[in-house]
């Protein structure tokens, strides 16, 4: 029987022998592929910037300032400009108003005028005519929130009223207003004019012994 041992095949040696520049390139490709790798995993260090770069850049950051600072000076005066505006002509328009809530009392004068100079012009037509103008011309001014400071046979109060002098009175209580001497007027709540008054003492005794401890 012949020997069936496997045997070297020596055209496995003879082929590895015989490409030794296959060897060299795979080599040479292996040491590229290396070299590439290792540039690739080194980052490049960021560029620093020259003088005349710095010196571009600072002037274009100044240039902006200045433009923004420019811009919302303009804004504002613009925006001081517009409320001063607005504010004026919120004035004239509520000073029209006024006035044209006055027109019909001024055609009612005109009316009265005209009744008491008539040859047979009655004097009780010619006063209801003239309180009926006064009303008219108080509810026009109501309107725009004028009121009356008109205290009879109230309290004193020093913040609305101006005490003219101090009257003995057997009816009105002592610290109580006796007369209104001129009214007193309020615009929404603001004081605009005190009332004149006449304070009562109280009776002729009280007043004395008040006088006399003064």
């Amino acid at each position: 029987m012949k020997d069936t041992t496997s045997q070297p095949d020596p055209t496995d040696t003879e082929e590895s022998a015989s490409h030794p520049e296959a060897d060299v390139a795979q080599a040479d490709t292996d040491v590229n592929s290396a070299s590439a790798e290792s540039t690739e995993s080194v980052p490049e260090e960021p560029k620093e910037p020259t003088l005349e770069e710095q010196l571009e850049q600072a002037r274009k950051e100044t240039a902006d300032a200045k433009e923004a600072h420019l811009r919302a000076v303009a804004d504002l005066e613009n925006f001081r400009r517009r409320m001063v505006r607005e504010k004026e002509d919120l004035r004239a328009f509520a000073a029209a108003n006024v006035v044209e809530e006055l027109l019909p009392v001024l055609d009612n004068l005109g009316f009265a005028l005209i009744a008491a100079r008539a040859e047979n012009a009655e004097l009780k037509a010619l006063a209801d005519g003239v309180e009926m103008v006064g009303n008219q011309f108080k509810s026009a001014l109501g309107n725009h929130g004028l009121k009356e400071i008109n205290p009879v046979n109230g309290a004193f109060d020093p913040n609305l009223h101006e005490a003219l002098s101090q009257q003995a009175s057997e009816e009105v209580a002592e610290g109580t207003v006796l007369q209104v001497v001129r009214i007193g007027y309020s615009l929404n709540g603001r004081l605009l004019r005190p009332a004149s008054v006449i304070v009562s003492g109280g009776p002729a005794e009280a007043a004395k012994e008040n006088e006399a401890d003064a």
